[in-house]
């Protein structure tokens, strides 16, 4: 099996690939640091002796940077199952040409390297690691802001917009989970998403600690006592390898178990609004 995870030099990504080397796979580690990726992979091989890794780097927020990741996937061997893990929460004026890193690296590059590997593969299983059911509720996407131009939609105090964008851009995780299986219904290739838990020790709010900060105080939440990332990647790499889910698609699991989430997720016409201005933003066809 040949298995690529984005975001996997630190915390729940790099869990997933540990998991998966332990189980026999070759593993393409994504990341954007060459350093991270070979300081990840030794951590890996340290615990899965003889784990057979490959390393490419691709900055997920330079959208060309994902075209040619996509190159370089199909032209090694396609894969078997990609898991879509890498997400950051960052000040929305941190933007690539224009469009906020937020919604980049967590929604359009996952969009993009998806649909180009749907497009050239028979056979695979697509995983995107999404948020939890409550909070897909609390955050439906604003359809007619996502390029976040108008932050006070966010209806939240300054401080925690990036943390409401970052819920948004989960939202569309799901939303692209439900679309891309409809248009994939009756082929060989699978997409479903999964909820990690609230997991600690993930790197999540790297470039934005003071939000991280603003986060943990409004919610009480002790991050030192929440689960770590070998948790967190249960499910995922689950979701990738479990004989038992030959076939299934369009769902959405939390624990291993298949759950519901808000309306606002599924409804086609929602899904179908944002699916086509993504391919607008990424410059693919609808």
């Amino acid at each position: 099996m040949r298995a690529v995870v984005t975001g996997a030099t630190n915390g729940i990504g790099e869990a997933i690939a540990r998991r998966l080397a332990t189980e026999g796979a070759t593993v393409t580690l994504v990341g954007r640091s060459d350093e991270r990726l070979r300081a990840a992979r030794d951590r890996i091989v340290a615990a899965v002796p003889g784990a057979e890794l490959a390393l490419e780097r691709a900055d997920l927020a330079e959208l060309d940077q994902v075209r040619a990741l996509a190159d370089r996937l199909l032209a090694a061997a396609p894969p078997d199952a990609v898991i879509s893990n890498a997400a950051l929460v960052t000040p929305l004026d941190r933007r690539v040409a224009g469009v906020p890193r937020v919604l980049t690296v967590n929604h359009l590059a996952p969009y993009l390297l998806l649909r180009l590997l749907a497009g050239a593969v028979e056979r695979a299983r697509f995983v995107v690691v999404g948020a939890d059911p409550v909070s897909l509720a609390r955050s439906p996407v604003d359809l007619d802001d996502l390029l976040f131009e108008h932050p006070e939609r966010l209806g939240e105090p300054v401080g925690l917009r990036p943390f409401r964008a970052y819920g948004r851009t989960k939202n569309m995780n799901a939303m692209f989970v439900f679309a891309l299986a409809r248009r994939l219904a009756g082929t060989g290739v699978t997409v479903n998403g999964a909820h990690p838990g609230i997991i600690g020790g993930t790197g999540l709010a790297g470039e934005a600690p003071e939000v991280h900060e603003i986060v943990a105080r409004t919610f009480q939440l002790d991050t030192a006592s929440l689960p770590g990332p070998e948790v967190g990647a249960d499910t995922p790499a689950w979701l990738a390898t479990a004989p038992k889910l030959a076939g299934v698609t369009g769902r959405f699991f939390v624990d291993r178990r298949p759950v519901e989430t808000a309306p606002h997720t599924t409804d086609p016409a929602r899904g179908d609004r944002l699916w086509t201005e993504s391919a607008r933003l990424v410059g693919l066809p609808a």
